[in-house]
């Protein structure tokens, strides 16, 4: 998938702007006044149509951009929405806002590849409630690669490995697996303490793919208490995450040194200390954990229109 590099219209008049940066488990803005300084901060509920649903994630965003528009100094000149989700809902959604200036809207991987880059060539690998690679080529196109949601994997996400844990105990509970701290930690999570009572629990839950993604810190919580399986867990679900980011490597940097290439790693799972040993010993790209939240890769965005 690849989608315009150019950020903005070339002549945006004076004014306030809103930046949106849309997860699968939260939202936020930032209202910024004439000199590019945060004047205000909000966090509302996650807003990706598929999770959410179309018409809550629409109201979410609408109704935060509103109030953060009646906060304003000043008009607002523009508003940048850097949402996961089909781009496609989103354009259609921005055409229905009024009084916002000009609307620009990007996939969610914009503002962690400015936050990697800093605007050149490089990549950043990320991982919230799902995962995904994005890319600024040496010719400044924009690459995007995996993306695609709870329900078809997205490995290295917190889901996918909430996922693998959550196969792993209950063959662990059915008596078909070697016990690990895996089987205990699901039955704490759900207060049962069976295989079947935990499957009914996850496949009835409102929420599954929420409550599936939540167990993921006690994953990396066991890693870091030296449990064997959750560590092979984390091993394989963040391993498949960089097999796509080397096939984005190989294909758009041919010839480029890979420790010469900037590498962003995004998310409390890929910056785990496990995780960046785990993936700088299987390559020579040179990884850069990511310190700041993409709401400050928004604001770049927005303070350099």
């Amino acid at each position: 998938m690849q989608f315009s590099n150019s950020p903005f219209p070339p002549s945006v008049s004076a004014g306030c702007k809103i930046g949106v940066d849309g997860g699968g488990s939260k939202t936020e803005f930032i209202l910024l006044d004439l000199a590019n300084n945060v004047i205000v901060r909000h966090r509302a509920a996650g807003s990706n149509p598929s999770v959410a649903g179309p018409e809550a994630a629409r109201q979410i965003v609408a109704d935060a951009l509103y109030a953060l528009r009646a906060r304003a100094p000043a008009p607002v000149a523009h508003t940048l929405l850097c949402m996961a989700g089909a781009r496609a809902f989103w354009k259609e959604f921005a055409l229905t806002l009024e009084g916002l200036g000009h609307v620009t809207v990007f996939d969610d991987a914009r503002p962690v590849l400015e936050l990697a880059t800093n605007g050149v060539p490089g990549l950043v690998l990320h991982s919230g409630t799902g995962s995904f690679v994005a890319a600024r080529a040496p010719d400044n196109s924009i690459h995007y690669a995996g993306g695609l949601g709870w329900r078809f994997g997205d490995p290295g996400s917190a889901y996918d490995l909430g996922r693998r844990a959550l196969a792993r105990g209950l063959l662990e509970l059915q008596g078909w697996a070697p016990a690990s701290r895996i089987g205990p930690m699901l039955c704490g999570h759900a207060g049962l303490d069976d295989a079947a009572a935990l499957t009914r629990f996850f496949y009835h839950h409102a929420e599954p793919n929420k409550q599936i993604a939540a167990l993921a810190p006690a994953v990396l919580r066991l890693t870091e208490e030296g449990d064997h399986t959750a560590h092979q867990l984390v091993l394989e679900s963040t391993g498949e995450l960089l097999d796509l980011a080397m096939k984005v490597v190989e294909k758009l940097f041919p010839g480029i040194p890979l420790d010469a290439l900037p590498t962003g790693l995004s998310g409390p799972i890929l910056t785990h200390r496990v995780v960046v040993e785990a993936l700088s010993s299987r390559c020579s790209l040179r990884f850069a954990p990511l310190d700041q939240p993409p709401i400050e890769g928004v604001r770049r965005l927005l303070a350099r229109r």
